[in-house]
């Protein structure tokens, strides 16, 4: 064939290796990840036989970068964000100093410049929410209060690394590295002052103008019924936007992405948006990590173990240990300190994003991307160990530890019921489980016709609000035995778990039932397979989403028929 099909060779290659790799490292129980750099190192210039074509695969993967950071933004919540932002704002300000001071200190033992030992401290300083998603669905801890402490966490990081994105081109030359055309001549004030100004106009016209014409452009669309038009719409929107940033605001690819799916979040067809651009997303997101892969030189391993060993050590050690200090600084217990160490000892598609740059703009060397890729691949590889150690380790620690049993069941004030509480609270009352959007609806119901009740709910800043509203709560995990006591169990008429949460409910109703064998329980399952498995195990009744929303949806068309048609009507 005469003509060039770099860009096919590139994409058959590249998906083809990554379909592979992947696959293996599933099988092996290692995020696919881990699977899409091993098919980018195969396909790069450092290991002998086929090479890549390295111009192309760095523009399909400014793609990826697009689409993935715009799935951040469909998926990122404000009102997550704010459920835990008493631990998870400083508490990931603080880690992220203190890695990003480890980083540095490691940076300058090599003997690289400030900016380089910046760049590379910030790179290690964020963990990657792919990898993290994957390890809290994989242990259904996601939707507890660990896994949202942890995720708010990880907002936080991503939200401070996009900071960087933007502000590391402006301070570029001060740094060491290659200024940006046109800023040689320019006061750094001058030209972050700039950088900044553009930022704030971008989003202000996102804020102002894209929350009403996003919006408005899907609802047209939509109303053509052709799914595949709602597809090319979402994408359009999201590169478009993307590629405008960069051209008109001198804003980076990935803030733009970004603030594209934020703003398209705010409209009624977001969940569709995601789930129509998923696909795409996920292709374009390979091709990201493989093109990530093909920059990463193996021999590093060999020549520099010890680098490589220090980075994993500030990755998986560093950043753990300041974890686990932090979250137990905010009195929160062992428990979930370990989870959110556990989260954050690995590092990934950010820190790919932030070391290119750095590489970019001159102020790293080859070396960190090198360094960076080898030690992701080792974070992301051990991190599943990490996660399946967080309950063995912590066992050990409360049988070994007084210290360790004294900070898994601290003095909390919002652990204990007030001292002012009435009495008709303790005697009779209806223990809830949980206050998210099933608890509140549940306690306003019984708000209104005055029935006591004590909330039982993991998320303290939340107990902290409900009380100010007057409403008698305690802090902490109520399959831990206190968390029930603390909420008079013993006395109480019935316990309603709102909550899905199959690892916990069990040790819920052993403790209830132990303390008050004579109450009455009802469950809350999410599926029809976990309603199955809770009547397996109890004949307390269990309540679907899926079935009340029938029902009520069923009584409502009845309800509008005559007595007559009725029975016809339940016929169907």
């Amino acid at each position: 064939m005469t003509h060039n099909i770099s860009l096919i060779t590139t994409l058959a290659a590249g998906f083809g290796f990554a379909l592979i790799f992947g696959f293996i490292a599933e099988k092996i129980k290692l995020p696919a990840l881990v699977g899409y750099l091993v098919a980018g190192i195969l396909i790069g210039p450092a290991t002998p036989g086929f090479v890549a074509d390295a111009n192309i695969a760095s523009q399909l993967s400014e793609i990826g970068v697009m689409l993935l950071m715009f799935g951040v933004g469909l998926h990122f919540s404000l009102q997550d964000l704010l459920a835990v932002k008493r631990i998870a704002l400083p508490g990931a300000i603080l880690q992220m100093s203190l890695a990003t001071g480890l980083g540095m200190a490691m940076a300058w033992w090599f003997g690289w410049s400030l900016g380089s030992g910046l760049v590379f401290g910030l790179s290690l300083s964020c963990a990657s929410t792919v990898v993290l998603l994957k390890a809290l669905e994989a242990r259904g801890i996601l939707d507890s209060m660990n896994g949202r402490i942890a995720v708010g966490w990880l907002v936080v990081e991503d939200l401070a690394t996009v900071l960087f994105l933007v502000l590391l081109p402006a301070f570029a030359g001060v740094l060491g590295g290659t200024p940006v055309p046109g800023s040689a001549d320019t006061p750094l004030w001058m030209a972050l002052g700039k950088t900044l100004l553009q930022v704030v106009a971008f989003i202000a016209l996102m804020l102002l103008v894209g929350r009403r014409a996003l919006p408005w452009l899907l609802w047209q669309v939509s109303r053509t019924g052709s799914r595949e038009l709602f597809t090319l719409a979402v994408i359009a929107c999201a590169i478009s936007i993307a590629y405008g940033a960069s051209a008109l605001f001198n804003v980076s690819f990935a803030l733009g992405a970004f603030f594209a799916g934020t703003v398209m979040r705010e409209s009624e067809f977001s969940h569709r948006a995601a789930e129509e651009s998923l696909p795409l997303r996920d292709a374009f997101s390979v091709l990201f990590f493989v093109s990530v892969g093909m920059l990463f030189d193996p021999v590093i391993v060999m020549e520099q173990p010890l680098h490589v060993l220090g980075v994993v050590a500030i990755i998986i050690f560093g950043k753990s240990i300041a974890a686990v200090m932090l979250v137990i600084a905010f009195r929160y217990p062992l428990n979930t300190a370990l989870t959110v160490a556990a989260s954050l000892a690995q590092i990934g598609e950010f820190s790919f994003i932030l070391a290119g740059l750095g590489v970019a703009l001159g102020l790293m060397p080859a070396e960190g991307m090198s360094l960076i890729l080898a030690s992701a691949l080792i974070s992301i590889a051990l991190n599943p160990l990490l996660f399946a150690a967080v309950e063995p380790i912590r066992r050990w620690a409360l049988a070994h530890s007084p210290l360790a049993r004294t900070l898994e069941q601290r003095q909390d004030p919002y652990a204990e019921l007030p001292v002012t509480t009435d009495n008709k609270y303790l005697q009779g009352q209806i223990v809830l489980v949980g206050y998210g959007r099933v608890g509140k609806r549940i306690g306003a119901t019984l708000d209104a016709r005055h029935i006591p009740y004590v909330v039982a709910e993991q998320n303290r800043e939340l107990v902290e609000k409900i009380r100010t509203q007057g409403i008698v709560a305690v802090s902490g995990n109520a399959a831990d035995p206190v968390v029930l006591v603390q909420a008079h169990i013993r006395n109480a008429a019935m316990l309603v778990i709102a909550i899905s949460d199959t690892l916990h409910v069990r040790q819920m109703i052993k403790t209830a039932r132990t303390l008050n064998p004579t109450i009455e329980i009802i469950l809350r399952a999410d599926s029809e397979d976990e309603m199955q498995l809770l009547k397996q195990e109890t004949s307390d009744p269990v309540f679907l989403g899926e079935d009340e929303l029938a029902k009520g949806m069923a009584n409502h068309v009845l309800a509008r028929f005559s007595p007559d048609t009725e029975p016809s009507t339940q016929s169907h």
